[in-house]
């Protein structure tokens, strides 16, 4: 039985649920789609991470069916190509990547298309970990506490794959566009960067080598490269946090220090399985206050402190260092992060929204 697999935010072959059913079930296509609505557009760095991961994944796989419209469009007409009879996709988690991929499957059944969709990002569903009343936790220690106790699947092999010809419409990734040219300002970000499911694994090793025994103690101090720098390999599936999680808690640490390094990267992990969890009960989050009573905060409009503020220029050295790093890298410390936010809307009381659009 013939399968298409629809890539998202899962751009690697091992520990991908969705790619390793569909290879049991027979040959499949495996296709991304760049939406044009329906989702939010990525920014600009996300965009240039994006170009080189669908690099990577194409030449892990040996091929990608690239198109760029309507999902559900597009994924019937190839399903039509091929002969495939079931879509296979791992789940998102933002409100409108979960109002769309409703819609699509909605779609693909009505035409006879079987659907399923995976777990590939998460640990646990956001819907698996409730409080003692059913209720979403809304406290991190507790809902971390909660799912720390629950047993972790172990993360699945790369998966025997047999593919499809390509159709005739597939497209080029490199008409769309997504690396900056005028100026070329992520020119050196291969120095700093190798995105792929390669360098992320690469990565992870590096880090637990290198860097996970003084975690700890370092991942606090800026001008140390303490932290595992994995974030950017997260938004696109490169790594999965079941591999993480096996890679860190394969054996007993014997050393005290080295085992609660461990147990606080693992900690880290769960802030974001706790911001998807938020996200999945609450997903007016994004756009509105997390507490009401801010609906009264005294914002000011500052179009200039804004812009100094965007271009590391405010005079305050360390505020201005996490914004240039985020300028010339793509990336900023976590604790930058927390100041740099912190400044912007409890100094110069500018709104959270604007700094979220900048971050994104």
């Amino acid at each position: 039985m013939t399968t298409i697999v629809w890539f998202r935010e899962d751009l690697r072959l091992a520990d991908n649920p969705a790619l390793s059913a569909a290879a049991e079930r027979g040959a499949l296509l495996p296709v991304y789609i760049q939406t044009e609505d329906g989702t939010r557009s990525l920014g600009g760095a996300a965009r240039w991470w994006l170009h080189h991961s669908l690099q990577a994944l194409m030449a892990d796989l040996g091929c990608l069916s690239l198109h760029r419209g309507d999902p559900s469009s597009i994924l019937i007409s190839l399903a039509r190509q091929t002969g495939a009879t079931a879509i296979h996709w791992n789940r998102r988690y933002a409100p409108e990547a979960i109002a769309q991929d409703t819609a699509v499957k909605k779609q693909l059944a009505e035409v006879g298309l079987e659907v399923r969709s995976f777990n590939g990002a998460l640990l646990n569903e956001p819907w698996e970990i409730a409080t003692g009343s059913g209720s979403p936790y809304k406290v991190f220690t507790p809902y971390w506490k909660a799912a720390r106790n629950r047993p972790v699947s172990d993360p699945l092999l790369t998966p025997t794959i047999t593919l499809l010809q390509l159709p005739d419409d597939n497209g080029k990734l490199s008409d769309w566009e997504l690396t900056p040219t005028t100026p070329n300002w992520a020119q050196s970000w291969p120095n700093y960067w190798q995105p792929g499911e390669a360098g992320a694994q690469a990565r992870l090793a590096a880090f637990l080598d290198e860097d996970l025994n003084n975690y700890s103690q370092e991942r606090d101090r800026p001008d140390l490269p303490a932290t595992s720098r994995l974030s950017p390999h997260f938004p696109f599936g490169e790594i999965s946090p079941r591999q993480v999680h096996a890679a860190v808690n394969f054996q007993p640490f014997q050393d005290q220090i080295l085992a609660s390094s461990a147990e606080k990267f693992m900690s880290e992990l769960g802030w974001r399985e706790f911001a998807h969890h938020l996200l999945y009960h609450f997903p007016a989050m994004t756009t509105e206050n997390w507490r009401p009573a801010f609906e009264a905060y005294p914002w000011r409009d500052s179009q200039q402190d804004l812009n100094a503020w965007r271009r590391g220029q405010t005079g305050y050295p360390f505020v201005d260092a996490g914004l240039r790093e985020l300028w010339q890298t793509g990336f900023m410390h976590n604790r930058a992060r927390m100041i740099v936010a912190s400044f912007l809307v409890k100094h110069l009381r500018i709104h959270w929204r604007e700094g979220e659009a900048w971050f994104w």
